[in-house]
């Protein structure tokens, strides 16, 4: 037996078997050997048509036109007609397994659509929240004044001050909502450079040294990385890395502990590492800790500020760059975020 047979092998055999029973019944009642020989060819002739019909026309024909409706669905329309002219494997075996695999294609594009409404659904949600409270602290300082603060030179000023930095956080999260949308379309371009990011790094601790200095925090550099160390890469960008993941470390670094910078070597990229010894993140919020407005202490990153889209804009910036960053931590010990860069 063939391991592929073809419609017209199908229905020979099964003119056979069909043509074999009268042939025998004929012999044994000893007709005239003409006759059974012609009651033989059309017996045969008659089973070989219908049978090369029914399996050609009406069922291997049906069977290819759902290779082609799949086909339109999975865009591998070459592959299958090409699978469907050779005939290299019967159309029953390839159309189920063409189906259980468009079955499970369909599955995951469905979860994914799931997982998707649900991410929209919570970020709308953060979004309301993290606009309402400076809006609504906007709100209230301004009716204050209007209903008579206004003169009281004892408070006004001072109101005046809190609406102030509720619209600069207001202005901070528009601008880094904006940033992750150009960042995710992709319309912007990188200035890709050769550049010193030791040198770098220095300049972002000098500027965030005042903000260290309140919790005596020191700023550091790991054992052989405090010296030049060339990469390429878009250096505003970046430095906007760097500022984001040393501010990260100092807020939640342990007081009067360090903050330390590493630089690796890897084949043809170099390896950053920030690097801060605080309380840690546990495990489970690893996973969710570059997803836009995710905190894992929600009530202790308010207090200390911050929209929490700075790890969401870290990521998308390493990603234009066709690089990674990860995290790990220790509770207890710290936490460590690396990412990497090509080396000049």
């Amino acid at each position: 037996m063939r391991k592929n047979p073809s419609p017209g092998y199908i229905a020979l055999l099964s003119a056979l078997i069909t043509t074999v029973i009268p042939v025998v019944i004929l012999l044994i009642f000893q007709l005239d050997i003409w006759q059974t020989a012609l009651i033989a060819i059309a017996t045969f002739a008659g089973a070989f048509f219908i049978s090369y019909y029914l399996l050609q026309i009406f069922i291997y024909r049906k069977i290819k036109l759902i290779f082609k409706v799949i086909s339109r669905f999975k865009s591998q329309d070459d592959r299958i007609q090409e699978l469907i002219s050779k005939g290299d494997e019967d159309p029953l075996s390839a159309v189920s397994k063409e189906v259980y695999s468009w079955m499970l294609d369909n599955k995951r594009e469905l979860d994914q659509l799931k997982e998707q409404a649900n991410f929209r659904r919570e970020f709308l949600g953060n979004v309301s929240h993290e606009l309402k409270t400076p809006i609504f602290s906007i709100q209230g300082y301004i009716h204050t004044l209007l209903d008579g603060a206004l003169e009281d030179k004892a408070v006004n000023r001072k109101f005046l001050k809190k609406a102030s930095r509720s619209t600069d956080r207001l202005v901070e999260l528009v601008q880094e909502l904006t940033s992750i949308s150009e960042l995710q379309s992709g319309k912007f371009e990188l200035d890709i450079k050769k550049f010193d990011i030791y040198e770098l790094v220095r300049e972002v601790y000098e500027l965030l040294e005042d903000l260290a200095d309140e919790k005596q925090i020191k700023l550091e550099f790991k054992k052989h990385s405090n010296k030049a160390v060339f990469v390429k890469g878009d250096r505003k960008k970046i430095s906007q890395v760097i500022t984001n993941l040393v501010v990260n470390a100092i807020k939640y670094g342990a007081r009067e502990g360090v903050v330390l910078t590493g630089f690796y070597e890897m084949d043809k990229n170099l390896l950053i590492e920030i690097s801060d010894d605080g309380e840690g993140i546990a495990a489970e919020h690893l996973p969710r800790l570059f997803e836009r407005f995710y905190r894992v202490d929600r009530h202790r990153s308010r207090e200390e500020g911050g929209s929490g889209l700075g790890l969401a804009i870290v990521k998308h910036i390493i990603e234009a760059h066709q690089q990674t960053i990860n995290v790990r931590s220790t509770i207890g010990k710290g936490t460590t975020f690396g990412f990497t860069l090509p080396r000049a």
